[in-house]
């Protein structure tokens, strides 16, 4: 016998996939003004940054780093709503990214993204960024007209939780700076005493 339909309404859903809505972002407007005055803080800008690095490659802590990523690549990879920067440009080097706003170029120094032993653009401790996003030594704060409908993407991560913020995948030196330090100034009180015997 046919079971017939009880006509409350309640249908189950099987195979049904839960479609997730799609948030839509505003992107913060670039903060140059013309192309000279763009070409000069351009060239300081690296300057400071490669300055920053220093002869022992120093990184950025991995909190800024994050956000930095975020920033940048957003969080749509690993289940969020933050869809990349629009300024993001796919490297012709399969994997790299590079920025297209700020005039870099698609260059192995100006990658956005590394491994864990390579030193990527967003690894430097100073580091400025066109749109002056979070994670970035120029940050500022987003504007009245960002907190509007569809608001942009530095103001979604602003109001970002802590939590969520250090959920993101970054690559760090296979060994903390800290460390390293720390590495270096005992091998130098080790030199200091043999020097010390040797000239007993």
């Amino acid at each position: 016998m046919e079971k017939k339909p009880c006509g409350c309404g309640n249908k189950k859903q099987e195979n049904k996939e839960i479609v997730r809505e799609e948030k839509n972002f505003s992107e913060t407007p670039l903060t140059h003004g013309n192309s000279i005055m763009k070409g000069i803080s351009m060239v300081q800008s690296y300057a400071i940054s490669l300055i920053s690095r220093g002869i022992s490659a120093k990184k950025v802590e991995p909190t800024t780093k994050k956000l930095r990523t975020l920033s940048c690549f957003g969080n749509k990879d690993d289940g969020g709503d933050l869809p990349p920067c629009s300024h993001l440009m796919k490297s012709e080097t399969e994997g790299k990214f590079y920025c297209g706003a700020c005039g870099c170029g698609d260059k192995k120094t100006t990658w956005l993204n590394g491994k864990d032993t390579e030193y990527s653009k967003l690894d430097y401790p100073i580091l400025t960024c066109p749109i002056t996003m979070p994670g970035f030594n120029n940050y500022s704060p987003s504007t009245p007209d960002e907190w509007k409908e569809p608001i942009s993407r530095k103001k979604y991560i602003e109001t970002m939780r802590m939590s969520d913020v250090t959920k993101v995948n970054i690559t760090i030196n296979e060994t903390p700076l800290s460390v390293l330090e720390m590495l270096q100034k005992i091998q130098q009180n080790n030199n200091e005493t043999n020097n010390g015997q040797s000239d007993a």
